[in-house]
């Protein structure tokens, strides 16, 4: 088999990464609208990630997020988005690059997306431990690479 130059899977992350930023983009823009919810699981250590100690702490791989009823500031740049979040009632920033997101969900019209956090190009490098158990709620899943995925499952009938 041949040697994938083009990096197909690369362009797939990228696609799909884009479509997160641009849902979110839109929440920042008006709101969320009806019963709209974000279910964001991210890697914790992440570079880039900028959350508090006792989070990473609590949630040493990965950790899940809800914007729903009660988050604050969201804010969105080119490779991150920033939100104001409570956590035992103290409110705490969490800044997260859209690079280290692994799913990306709203359940109130059946949408998910999951990543495979593979580097995005020859010079970045992937956490290590993306392979290792994942005790998310979302639950465990492998890495896995080339393989087409059916988003019809993820549609509503």
């Amino acid at each position: 088999m041949a040697t994938d130059h083009i990096r197909y899977d690369t362009l797939i992350e990228n696609a799909l990464r884009t479509v997160v930023h641009q849902a979110m983009s839109k929440v920042v823009q008006t709101g969320l609208p009806d019963e709209h919810h974000f279910y964001i699981s991210f890697l914790t250590h992440f570079p880039g990630v900028d959350i508090p100690d006792y989070l990473r702490e609590k949630y040493p791989e990965e950790m899940t997020i809800v914007l729903q009823h009660q988050f604050f500031g969201l804010t969105i740049t080119d490779d991150t988005f920033s939100v104001l979040l409570s956590f035992n009632n103290v409110r705490e920033r969490l800044t997260i690059p859209f690079t280290a997101v692994t799913t990306f969900a709203d359940p109130s019209v059946n949408f998910a997306l999951q990543f495979q956090n593979i580097p995005l190009s020859e010079d970045d490098e992937t956490p290590s431990d993306s392979n290792s158990e994942d005790d998310s709620p979302a639950g465990s899943a492998e890495t896995k690479r080339g393989e087409v995925i059916s988003l019809d499952k993820f549609r509503k009938k």
